[in-house]
């Protein structure tokens, strides 16, 4: 297995003597949890990377679904990302404010509408200030639209019947982010309609065993052993899921750092399996 670290992570120092290339767009992808009670485009009004577009991962996405940030489809991603002057040919860079969360969505969003030139700042937001790097408070110039064409790439996206299918069959496998606990079925759901526990014979990996303290990800020796002491064997096919689909994508840009390219993310995510009470579920409880 390759490795392809270098395609898909960029570091700070890089960004910054890059900042100015005319090919080159700084997405802030901050996104929080309701829970937090955190603003993240006040955030990103207060301060963010110089030039960097705020990217709404609840506006760029299928407003009439009934699932919170759906992908939405070709057409509506690709009219939204042209008129913020996201085109062919560009190469864009997606960071968060806590160094490594929402952005590895984001970064999978473009993937699946075709777009390779697509990286993550290496501990984002949170490792840029840390190191005394400009930041501005400003909105960044209005840009002119551009042309994007997006090639859907159908791999990386699954919904409840592929996942219904790899439960029977046992194929692919299973990989969930959520905390041990929430996997468990041992803490309460936020949601009154939404169960507690796992998709049967799924996996667990919580999303931060990924991140270091300075909110950069782990190096690739250091993933890779996550991955074989959760169970996965990494030359098989993943699917990744997590509570909404968010954080499953962090799971799937560590499979990509280490040259694994058989994965896909399941979209609705334990938001959808966990509401559908025709679909089979294990707790700790069911697992022996």
């Amino acid at each position: 297995m390759i490795d392809d670290r270098g395609k898909w992570i960029v570091e700070t120092d890089w960004l910054e003597e890059h900042l100015n290339a005319p090919d080159l767009i700084v997405l802030d992808a901050s996104w929080y949890m309701t829970s937090s009670e955190r603003d993240a485009k006040a955030e990103y009004g207060a301060a963010h990377i110089p030039g960097a577009i705020y990217f709404d991962i609840d506006t760029v996405a299928d407003t009439d679904a009934a699932l919170p940030h759906t992908l939405p489809s070709s057409v509506k991603f690709s009219s939204i990302v042209r008129k913020m002057g996201i085109g062919d040919g560009m190469r864009i860079v997606v960071y968060d404010a806590d160094g490594l969360f929402s952005a590895a969505r984001v970064w999978w969003m473009f993937r699946v509408m075709g777009k390779t030139e697509v990286s993550i700042l290496n501990g984002g937001l949170k490792k840029w200030i840390a190191e005394d790097r400009e930041t501005e408070d400003l909105p960044p110039a209005p840009r002119t639209p551009r042309h994007f064409t997006a090639r859907v790439n159908a791999q990386l996206l699954r919904d409840t019947r592929d996942v219904a299918s790899a439960v029977q069959y046992k194929d692919p496998q299973i990989l969930d982010a959520r905390s041990t606990e929430r996997f468990l079925g041992q803490l309460e759901s936020d949601e009154p309609d939404i169960r507690v526990g796992h998709i049967p014979g799924s996996y667990n990996l919580p999303y931060p065993l990924f991140v270091n303290e300075d909110g950069t990800i782990k190096d690739n020796d250091a993933i890779r052993q996550l991955f074989e002491v959760s169970g996965i064997d990494i030359k098989k096919p993943v699917i990744t899921t997590c509570g909404s689909g968010i954080t499953a994508a962090i799971l799937g840009l560590g499979l990509s750092v280490l040259g694994h390219r058989q994965w896909s993310l399941y979209d609705g995510s334990w938001a959808e399996w966990g509401a559908d009470h025709n679909l089979p579920i294990e707790t700790s409880e069911t697992v022996s």
